[in-house]
């Protein structure tokens, strides 16, 4: 199955503690990214709103960057075009669309996957410059 929890970007209530929402970036990680980098904030205008965001750029070769308040995912691109193991990120439902090249089975021999087991990325830290509006 997915394994849900596995993968997951999850906001609590500062004061509650429940969760608000949770959103699964690689379902079902069957190359074990473990996706604990770094989350940034940033406010910031989307199609005319403001809004308040985080930003993650993920093992798996995916920048998403979600909506903090609702958890509703704004957008999620490729680190670069070496990233195949995905053909897009399905943007209605948040999630990413295997290539069936590059997946793990025992039926297949894939090679030359990117990114390989070891992820995309590390757990280096990033920023945000508001005023430049970079990452």
């Amino acid at each position: 199955g997915d394994n849900k929890w596995t993968m997951t970007i999850m906001a609590r209530n500062a004061d509650t503690g429940n969760l608000k929402w949770g959103y699964q970036k690689t379902p079902h990680d069957e190359w074990d990214y473990a996706g604990v980098n770094v989350m940034m904030l940033s406010d910031q205008k989307i199609d005319g709103k403001d809004l308040k965001l985080v930003t993650h750029p993920d093992r798996n070769g995916i920048v998403y960057t979600l909506n903090r308040a609702n958890g509703d995912l704004v957008c999620a691109d490729f680190l670069d075009d070496t990233v195949n193991v995905w053909t897009h990120v399905d943007m209605k439902t948040g999630i990413p669309v295997r290539n069936p090249e590059y997946g793990t089975r025992m039926d297949h021999k894939g090679k030359d996957i990117c990114p390989s087991a070891m992820g995309y990325r590390d757990q280096a830290h990033d920023s945000y410059d508001p005023e430049r509006g970079l990452f």
